[in-house]
């Protein structure tokens, strides 16, 4: 579905992304972990071309993304980032619509797809006439995943999705997503610093480190036989936060 080969960017005289390769099947979830600067979201956003490689391709199903025009590319490609990004003038509805409008859909068709994509993340019709300023910021965040998803892409690309949101509502969002996009069956590429978000959510994560991809696996692969210390502490954090959490609750041996 999705396959990276050598993907390589410079800015200036710093290695941003150096030699990444991967691939993403169908229904899979690969997450990438790793610390600012790591090249994380510079290698997402080469997959859309957001970014241009100075090295290295992009297929998408069996596309080379270097051979489409960017705007339509991007169009067959789901976008999510932590920022949202609804345009704040525009009802929720209109915000769902307009990568739709863009694809010359009629207004009948828009309609039907807006009611669809509503109820594909579980937010009530009646959201549909609201301004952004009127949603709570898990509300905003569906929605941008609803509009992401408006025209059915196979692939999607989120980047830090659901960093900006309290606790509770990070926890409702994530459950939600991960069914959605296990039910459709979608070839995922999630950048996340939270290495207990990347186990929860990922069928394989990515290390990245100094813009390479120092590992790659399952998260059940990553912690038996981690390439180095540092992945090894990586892999660590989220178990030793959960034996504190289990520790301060009273749950601890």
């Amino acid at each position: 579905m999705i396959e990276v080969h050598g993907l390589t960017r410079r800015y200036a005289e710093r290695l941003a992304v150096a030699d990444v390769s991967f691939q993403v099947g169908a229904g899979e979830l690969l997450a990438l972990v790793g610390d600012s600067g790591s090249g994380k979201t510079t290698t997402l956003k080469m997959i859309n071309r957001l970014v241009e490689p100075d090295a290295g391709r992009v297929t998408i199903e069996g596309r080379d993304v270097a051979s489409l025009d960017p705007h339509v590319l991007r169009r067959s490609i789901g976008y999510v980032f932590q920022a949202i990004g609804l345009f704040p003038h525009m009802t929720v509805a209109q915000n769902l619509a307009v990568p739709l409008g863009l694809l010359g859909w009629s207004r009948e068709r828009i309609d039907a797809r807006v009611t669809e994509l509503l109820a594909l993340v579980e937010l009530a019709p009646g959201l549909a006439t609201r301004f952004p300023a009127g949603l709570s910021g898990g509300e905003q965040q569906r929605v941008g995943v609803a509009r992401a998803l408006a025209a059915s892409p196979h692939v999607m690309l989120l980047d830090e999705p659901f960093g900006a949101l309290d606790p509770l509502t990070r926890d409702r969002v994530q459950r939600s997503f991960d069914g959605l996009r296990r039910r459709l069956g979608l070839a995922a590429v999630f950048v996340t610093h939270d290495m207990a978000e990347a186990v929860m959510l990922a069928d394989r994560i990515g290390v990245m480190r100094a813009g390479r991809l120092v590992q790659i696996g399952t998260p059940a692969e990553l912690a038996r036989a981690p390439v180095d210390d540092d992945v090894a502490r990586l892999l660590d954090t989220p178990r030793r936060q959960a034996r504190l959490v289990a520790e301060r609750l009273g749950g601890g041996t």
